[in-house]
């Protein structure tokens, strides 16, 4: 029986193997799979503008005298983003534009170090990077044993936290892209590809402790090692992550940061479509359930590769806006589909696997610079979501401590209980309405300030407002 197993397991490989081998690759490294076989459709019919030799020349002189704090290279860049970026110069641009070579010159982590570093304990465990998938198991294994405090002959030079590290980035590998040439199946290349992957997630986590590694990460590196190479991919990272004009406030250990983004967006929302808001509010579809893997993985899941890279030159031009942005251009194309129907069954799904025909080339990055999002707003909507965040706390201790002064006065119980029954009824009766009330001038105070704000008020004196009320 152990030979029949062991004569599957080989044909297994075998077919695999020739499959592998049978496989044609688009021009971006995806694979031409049968859609019934594949998690994520992936369209290969792409239609991204051609430049012009001209024009490529203009951008290669351009980023030869890069200079990132020229307001003249960064409008010119701009522009050449609004064109289209040439696939062969997107990894150049990306570089100019995150600074990667001030950023690595100007810091003292040494990335081939940290690896050095990292293999020691990778070794002990019988681990090789470049067989990170196939030690799930023994990672699981070792990782329960750490954790019933099994005596061992020798003190392990590795802690339950770097186990666990290790096994959710192998685990999050097998997801990421599985049908790209560059990490799919069992080739010479996709077992570098994995292996990179891997040291790039393991060396942030290292780099940046307090973030750590979290849900989503391993698209972001993914997408970075299929532009630049292997250390530049992890700078790229740093600079994404660490910059609070990147993605600085999306990411942490705890995914708290992400869930604020997504209330900041739930009222931006709100705020922008009103009534597909409550559309969307009515048939139990929460902006949670599609903003959130939106967020996390930066597009990466539409089915237009094309689109995908044209949004992250966007964002890596612009920042956490163009985040907003590109969400709130997919809604917008999507609301005539969404308002036909009225149960979450059939609107999620439509939210988290966008159809091609939203999210193709010539539809989706025409609308996204046609969509204006304006910090100041995202800025107002967040102080909303901090001062809704502030009020409740007060409101839960205020009842608490009437619950409290109720069971302390013992004495006279009926006349206590009435006179704390009374106070707290009054406090209900006056202060929520009044809250209420300020809230909806406060709406209505909006929708007219988002026309008018441009022109009428300076967009530091808004802030200010709202500073104030969420002081207050």
């Amino acid at each position: 029986m152990r030979r029949r197993s062991s004569n599957s397991a080989g044909w297994r490989s075998s077919t695999n193997k020739r499959r592998g081998e049978s496989l044609r690759f688009d021009e971006f490294g995806f694979a031409f799979t049968n859609r019934r076989e594949q998690k994520l459709h992936r369209c290969h019919d792409y239609s991204y503008p051609q430049l012009s030799s001209v024009r490529v020349k203009e951008l290669c002189e351009l980023l030869s005298y890069w200079n990132g704090a020229s307001f003249i290279c960064k409008s010119q860049i701009e522009r050449f983003i609004r064109m289209g970026i040439p696939p062969s110069l997107r990894g150049r641009v990306w570089k100019c534009l995150l600074n990667l070579d001030g950023l690595r010159e100007s810091s003292d982590f040494n990335y081939q170090t940290c690896l050095s570093e990292v293999r020691g304990p990778l070794v002990d465990l019988g681990v090789s990077e470049y067989g990170i998938l196939s030690a799930i198991a023994t990672l699981g294994d070792t990782q329960n044993d750490l954790g019933l405090d099994q005596p061992s002959s020798s003190e392990p030079s590795y802690s339950i936290d770097e186990i666990t590290l290790f096994r959710q980035i192998a685990l999050d590998l097998q997801r990421s892209f599985p049908t790209h040439r560059s990490l799919m199946g069992q080739s010479s290349e996709a077992i570098e590809g994995q292996a990179k992957l891997f040291r790039v997630l393991i060396a942030y986590a290292k780099y940046n402790p307090q973030v750590g590694y979290s849900q989503g990460m391993s698209y972001i590196a993914a997408v970075l090692l299929m532009q630049l190479g292997e250390e530049e991919a992890f700078w790229a990272l740093t600079a994404l992550l660490d910059k609070s004009k990147y993605l600085a406030e999306l990411f942490d250990l705890s995914l708290t940061k992400v869930q604020h983004q997504v209330k900041v967006f739930d009222q931006f929302l709100k705020h922008r479509k009103a009534q597909l808001s409550k559309h969307l509010d009515s048939a139990g579809v929460l902006s949670v359930h599609f903003v959130m893997p939106w967020f996390l993985t930066l597009f990466t899941s539409l089915p237009c590769w094309d689109s995908v890279l044209a949004v992250w030159d966007l964002i890596i031009l612009q920042g956490l806006q163009a985040v907003f942005r590109t969400a709130l251009t997919i809604i917008e194309l999507l609301e005539p589909r969404l308002m036909e129907l009225n149960d979450e069954g059939t609107m999620l799904p439509l939210l988290l696997r966008v159809p091609v025909y939203v999210a193709e080339y010539t539809v989706l990055i025409s609308a996204l610079w046609k969509t204006e999002v304006q910090d100041w707003e995202l800025k107002c909507m967040n102080s909303l979501v901090l001062d809704e965040s502030h009020h409740e706390p007060e409101t839960e201790k205020s009842e608490n401590l009437q619950d409290t002064s109720s069971n302390v006065r013992t004495e006279n119980k009926t006349q206590n209980v009435s006179t704390s029954g009374g106070k707290k009824t009054s406090e209900k009766d006056v202060n929520k309405p009044l809250r209420d009330q300020q809230q909806g001038l406060l709406t209505s105070w909006l929708n007219i300030v988002v026309t008018t704000a441009p022109v009428i008020m300076p967009e530091r004196s808004l802030i200010i407002v709202f500073e104030l009320r969420r002081v207050q």
